[in-house]
């Protein structure tokens, strides 16, 4: 990177969305007197009886779970999304409004209620990413079901209303508009290239070396260039895949290798269990064939300086444009250099 852009405030564009991002470098060394977040105690019990989401135990909807061994998933008790919802649309002058329906799921990873991804192994990862690809084919086979979102939201910090490891996949009629916004931006590409952007991209990190944090045969995890979030990092497959459900055997378990490594250097970097929002972005179930489309993962990591002091999207991000104040290569060297070792373990 040109030194000036790495000391001085410049503007980044994203390929995957067509926005931009500020960024002021120079801002790192402001003084902190505003909110600072209590940090999460780590240890937690194997079982929790009053979790709603450990095995054997009763949920607030009146089931109770199956004495569940391996990653289990249901039918979310509070959904926000219902499955038999009549299509009807609502026009008046410049009030518009449709329905929607679909389907939402929880996915719990482990039984073991003290577990996070970084502190699983590869093969309880691989695991989880069955169970995702289960889902993702079954749900978006469906009728009505035209985009299927799996996600993560990690720490009390982003609003997990449960300690116990689990994410969510809501399936629905709608593409959502952030998905809209990458299919318009990949397809384009596609058409005046006949390549996936993604591809192109992931090529051209490898070669600079700037924002790699780790890499292994199948896959790579790198910040990147337009990140908006302080460590915020992507996953993706090295091969153009459209979605999960075409991942190979051994591209599955190279997923679940670098995802671990991943997570446990985002915990490493203030050593306590690193709150996040993850999530995968894939090509939609809508019967058609995108060819343009490459999966990845996405981490939005609030936190910015110490484990306690998170990053706000307020003000200036609220009404004009996300700004960042380290760059993404200052990220990526940070983790970059810390240990696929999780802390607790060192």
């Amino acid at each position: 990177m040109n030194t000036e852009f790495n000391e001085n405030p410049h503007r980044r564009f994203n390929i995957l969305t067509g926005e931009w991002i500020l960024v002021s470098p120079h801002r790192t060394k402001r003084p902190w007197q505003g909110k600072t977040e209590k940090q999460s105690l780590d240890t937690k019990p194997k079982y929790d009886p009053n979790c709603y989401l450990c095995p054997t135990n009763g949920r607030m909807g009146g089931a109770v779970n199956p004495d569940y061994k391996k990653p289990f998933s249901f039918v979310n008790d509070f959904s926000a999304l219902l499955k038999d919802v009549k299509e009807e649309t609502y026009t008046n002058g410049l009030l518009h409004a449709q329905s929607e329906s679909g389907i939402c799921k929880v996915v719990c990873f482990s039984p073991d209620h003290s577990l996070t991804l970084p502190l699983m192994s590869k093969e309880e990862i691989t695991d989880v990413i069955s169970l995702w690809q289960q889902e993702y084919n079954e749900l978006g086979a469906m009728d009505g079901i035209n985009h299927v979102q799996i996600f993560e939201n990690k720490g009390d910090i982003m609003g997990c209303s449960n300690p116990h490891p689990h994410g969510q996949i809501w399936a629905q009629r709608s593409i959502p508009q952030e998905v809209q916004k990458k299919s318009d931006r990949l397809l384009d590409y596609w058409n005046k290239h006949q390549k996936s952007i993604l591809e192109d991209y992931i090529k051209q990190e490898l070669a600079l070396d700037e924002r790699i944090i780790i890499e292994n045969e199948h896959f790579v995890s790198l910040v990147p260039y337009w990140a908006v979030w302080p460590y915020e990092t992507i996953i993706a497959p090295k091969r153009k895949i459209a979605h999960i459900g075409k991942l190979s055997t051994e591209e599955k378990k190279a997923f679940a290798e670098i995802l671990r490594k991943t997570t446990i250097r985002l915990d490493n970097i203030f050593e306590t269990s690193f709150p996040y929002s993850a999530g995968i972005h894939q090509a939609p179930t809508d019967g058609k064939e995108h060819p343009e489309w490459h999966f990845h993962m996405s981490f939005y990591p609030p936190l910015l300086r110490y484990a306690t002091v998170k990053k706000f999207m307020v003000g200036y991000e609220m009404f004009a444009n996300p700004q960042r104040d380290i760059t993404a290569e200052q990220a990526a060297n940070t983790i970059k250099a810390l240990s696929d070792v999780h802390y607790s373990k060192q």
